[in-house]
């Protein structure tokens, strides 16, 4: 049994490592190619060709898979089955088609709900309780495939997209050990999605993490935790970015955006419905500080707007 793995960011790294602790030929590896990261845009390699390097598997980085030269590459290596882990691309029927049991994906959402590139951030911005992963066989669209099995994984309150990321990857490693034999043997029958149940989870944009005082509490904190670890919640004081790191919902009513309390190392702010109180943050040039720290180094009156023009 010959597989190759497609993968690039931390998340599908468990899956991986899975299919190597398991005991399973992955022949090679596909992910992206390195890209410039950080503030040096150093040309840095993504996690899963780390991963598969020190493995001492072979990697593809193709800067583009709908090639003759690609599919040749690919056809090489014979797989019998090829496992996908947030690659990053839709592939074409080309590569569906090429091994015997198919692609089988390994995505971080209970299809149908939250297709797309990034649902785990978007099932805590929309105040989920439950989400999970589910393993698929691939077809031509984006995330559309026959479910194989799923998994359901609680959200807890506190758990940002960092966190419930990394629990998700773990979950997802697991559940594709648990598929592939099933699959392999035929013991599993792809179970249709059910297209008036599909939710969209589309690709993070900076902009998404701009903060509208006018929602409610509950909702601007769900924002920040699921928009980490980018872009971050941020909204504005004094014409510099703020970002928000942690929050929780109090009751109280004011103008929304406006500052209510901003003495005793709180910082609360009037939303749309309740208030909200600020306890990690970061000026725009500045450290990330707690509220605290924060206040005793710079004075907010309130009635102070934040996110002003």
């Amino acid at each position: 049994m010959k597989i190759v793995f497609m993968g690039t960011p931390d998340f599908a790294v468990p899956s991986l490592d899975a299919l190597i602790r398991a005991g399973y030929e992955v022949a090679a590896v596909v992910t992206q190619p390195d890209r410039p990261s950080g503030r040096g845009k150093v040309l840095t390699p993504p996690p899963v060709k780390i991963a598969a390097e020190a493995a001492g598997i072979s990697v593809l980085q193709p800067s583009k898979i709908r090639t003759e030269e690609f599919f040749a590459e690919l056809s090489s290596y014979s797989p019998d089955l090829i496992c996908v882990t947030a690659y990053g691309r839709i592939l074409p029927k080309s590569i569906l088609d090429l091994p015997k049991f198919g692609c089988v994906n390994v995505h971080a959402s209970l299809l149908p709900k939250y297709r797309g590139a990034a649902p785990i951030n978007w099932a805590i911005v929309r105040g989920e309780s439950v989400t999970g992963v589910t393993t698929m066989l691939m077809d031509e669209g984006m995330d559309t495939g026959g479910m194989l099995l799923r998994r359901e994984v609680a959200i807890e309150e506190d758990d940002t997209g960092e966190m419930l990321s990394q629990k998700l990857s773990a979950v997802g490693g697991d559940l594709l050990i648990e598929t592939l034999p099933l699959h392999i043997e035929g013991k599993l029958r792809p179970e249709k999605q059910d297209e008036s149940q599909a939710t969209f989870a589309p690709i993070i944009k900076k902009e998404d993490g701009l903060i509208d005082w006018s929602q409610p509490a509950i909702d601007i904190r769900n924002l920040v935790r699921g928009m980490l670890p980018w872009p971050g919640a941020y909204t504005s004081l004094d014409g510099k970015m703020l970002k928000i790191f942690r929050a929780s919902v109090s009751e109280g009513e004011g103008r929304p955006g406006s500052v209510v309390r901003s003495s005793g190392g709180a910082l609360r702010v009037a939303t749309g419905e309740g208030t909200l109180d600020i306890l990690e943050l970061q000026i725009e040039g500045g450290k990330r500080l707690d509220a605290a720290a924060f206040l005793a180094g710079r004075k907010i009156a309130p009635g102070t707007i934040l996110g002003a023009a």
